[in-house]
């Protein structure tokens, strides 16, 4: 009888937790059902997307493919949430990325630049044409989803996920009670011979163009060095014209017309930190830190370069050399020369480092959270300075989350704001994607104007950008799973596939051989440009395995925000033009 009890008990309570296994993953109402789908789809799909396959991986992209076969089988979730974590996850990634490239979008144009960057343009432009062409060629125009599908397939075809974003967005304002189509299926065909065509057409180029890579590494390695206006030289020199005796620190600066720096002298046996009203006399040996640019300048109108044989720390009041990090939300955005550093706390900033790279201190040079400098002067009044600065590794650790957070509320605000086109069903929006991107760009480049710090670890910053678009794509794919067999396998898959690879190619071919033989860009530089345009990592990680230098990454960062920026743009502008 005893046995009987406990027989039941127990198969009472395997009933009971089998009953509550199901209902975890069939309750689509419960937060644990949603939060189990997505942890199950972002979590396969990232480990699925490291592998590797002929040296190329599909990363993180691979959510998107689980969370198809997750929609597929029935493993969803309510839409209403499942909208909202798309989007959301889609605002997330785009504010990052703005916020990332926003420093040096601006300049990205300079010279050289500016090439890179218009030939990323025609790429992109290129992309659409074909895709019409395709569209033309292969597909019956009468039937009004082909080209929303096209859409969908020229985005993966580029590989760009925010501009699938904003092409869905610009679609619901279109057909705001919704459409029988799903332009992620579009794209998940178009999408891995995407990666594999870009790596393989810029490989083509090498031999359309009878490329070395030996050469190539050789002319890097020739050429590559920093900027001779940005990167600082130090040099002792002696005071030899007649015409700077008796002359001011500040007298002798403003007739060159140049900044220097003059972090000690010895006049008289005595070392000492001169101050911008020190007086130079004949003989006086000065330590100087200017340009690389404004060596020649400096040393003629000073004196000749000599090897001193004195030493600061044998004198009375030693001087000390410190790096110091600013972390001090308040001294963002402050100018170098309105700090007075000399003549208030008794020392001289002479190199700034952002972001690894070495910056010479000009008075115009304005300071961001994040900055490394070298202060030399009285070890007190380093201290000081060092105080004043923040110097606090911890605190520079900690994210500004309230600056994001205030980015993307004016973003959605300035996404929203409509712009009326005559001949365009809808007015024209920048959207969800647009709209935070324009604006973290601006606020990256100059949120110090308005006292925003800006600053966030590149960890930190890569965390939540990837966590946005794993949201974004696993949303996405369990969307478009329901329809995705009946779209694709029984539908027009296959030719979107085919077309994708041809949207992929023809332009890489036109645009790296351009770049090659009329602008004379190294290989290198053109490999990193084309995977800046097609917004494609995978690309930029294959060229710098094979190159020595950073020519790939330097193309890279030059065109990518710019090219992000025109994907997203681009994507509305065909839905809304063509689409409504």
């Amino acid at each position: 009888m005893a046995l009987c009890v406990s027989y039941s008990v127990t198969l009472q309570t395997n009933i009971i937790l089998m009953d509550w296994l199901i209902n975890l993953f069939t309750n689509q109402e419960g937060v644990a059902h949603i939060a189990l789908l997505y942890s199950i789809v972002i979590a396969f799909g990232v480990y699925l997307g490291k592998i590797k396959i002929g040296g190329v991986s599909l990363g993180v992209t691979f959510v998107l493919f689980v969370g198809i076969l997750a929609g597929h089988i029935g493993f969803t979730g309510p839409l209403p949430i499942l909208t909202f974590l798309q989007d959301f996850g889609l605002i997330l990634f785009v504010f990052m990325i703005g916020l990332q490239v926003g420093p040096g979008f601006f300049e990205s144009f300079g010279k050289g630049g500016l090439q890179l960057n218009m030939l990323s343009c025609l790429a992109i432009l290129l992309n659409v044409l074909v895709m019409f062409g395709c569209y033309y060629l292969f597909f019956d125009t009468s039937d009004k989803s082909n080209l929303p599908m096209m859409v969908g397939t020229l985005y993966g075809a580029v590989t760009n996920t925010p501009g699938l974003g904003a092409a869905k967005e610009a679609l619901n304002s279109v057909f705001p009670q919704g459409t029988d189509f799903d332009i992620a299926s579009g794209y998940a065909c178009a999408y891995p011979l995407g990666v594999i065509g870009i790596i393989s057409a810029t490989l083509a180029i090498k031999y359309i163009c009878k490329v070395q890579l030996d050469d190539e590494n050789a002319q890097l390695t020739a050429s590559e060095s920093e900027n001779p206006h940005a990167k600082p030289h130090i040099m002792y020199l002696k005071v030899s014209n007649s015409y700077i005796g008796g002359r001011t620190l500040k007298e002798v600066s403003e007739f060159l017309n140049r900044d220097i720096v003059c972090t000690r002298i010895m006049h008289d046996g005595v070392v000492s930190l001169p101050k911008r009203d020190t007086v130079f006399e004949l003989g006086d040996e000065i330590l100087v830190v200017c340009t690389e640019a404004d060596v020649k300048a400096v040393k003629a109108f000073i004196g000749p370069e000599i090897e001193a044989d004195w030493h600061e720390e044998d004198q009375p009041q030693p001087m000390v050399s410190r790096k110091i990090l600013i972390t001090n939300s308040s001294m963002n955005g402050k100018t170098l020369g309105k700090m007075h550093f000399n003549s208030v706390y008794g020392v001289n900033i002479t190199r700034i480092t952002r972001q690894g790279m070495n910056l010479f201190a000009s008075r115009n040079h304005i300071f961001n959270v994040g900055d490394r400098i070298i202060v030399v002067g009285p070890e007190e009044n380093v201290k000081r300075v060092a105080a004043m600065m923040g110097n606090s590794e911890k605190r520079l650790n900690a994210p500004n989350i309230a600056t994001i957070f205030v980015g993307i509320i004016v973003g959605l605000i300035f996404g929203s704001f409509p712009l009326a086109i005559p001949g365009m069903p809808v007015p024209l929006k920048l959207g969800l994607a647009g709209g935070p991107l324009i604006i973290a760009i601006l606020i990256g480049r100059y949120g110090y104007k308005m006292h925003l710090v800006t600053y966030t670890t590149t960890s930190a910053n890569m965390m939540l950008r990837e966590f946005g678009l794993a949201l974004f794509l696993a949303s996405v794919g369990i969307k478009a799973g329901a329809g995705f067999w009946e779209t694709v396998v029984q539908g027009d898959g296959l030719k979107y596939v085919y077309t994708g690879f041809i949207i992929t190619v023809i332009p890489i071919l036109i645009v790296g051989t351009i770049a090659r033989l009329k602008y004379k860009f190294n290989y290198f530089t053109i490999m990193g440009m084309l995977a800046g345009t097609y917004t494609d990592p995978p690309a930029l990680a294959y060229a710098n395995s094979i190159c020595a230098g950073e020519a790939p990454a330097l193309g890279y960062s030059t065109v990518y925000p710019l090219s992000m920026f025109l994907r997203i743009f681009t994507a509305q502008l065909i839905i809304l033009f063509f689409c409504g």
